[in-house]
């Protein structure tokens, strides 16, 4: 049974064992401790909830999800968001740059 983001049990085993820190920061998931903007988010690296597959849905910081919200990848790399969090090309997951040249 698929969890309430309606991502296969399969698919969410897969991506928690990829994806141990976040795909755009870094920030290691198991040192986050009670910061709760360092905790592990669901994310659709494409902002389309129907795109469930290994190249879309990520795990990512809860501050990097929210401050990413409904911007596409290129967008929100351009943002004075992620200058200020030090968030580029080089901090970026193979999973959420593979994500960026596909929309390219």
């Amino acid at each position: 049974m698929a969890n309430r983001w309606k991502i296969p049990p399969d698919l969410e085993a897969d991506i928690r064992l990829r994806d141990y820190a976040c795909i755009y920061c870094g920030v290691c998931f198991e040192n986050s401790g009670a910061c709760v903007a360092q905790r592990p988010s669901w994310e659709h690296i494409v902002n389309n909830a129907t795109i469930i597959t290994r190249e879309n849905i990520a795990l990512c910081c809860r501050g990097c999800n929210a401050s990413k919200g409904q911007k596409t990848l290129a967008d929100w790399l351009r943002s004075p968001a992620c200058a200020r969090r030090g968030i580029s090309l080089q901090t970026l997951a193979p999973v959420a740059l593979a994500a960026l040249e596909a929309d390219a």
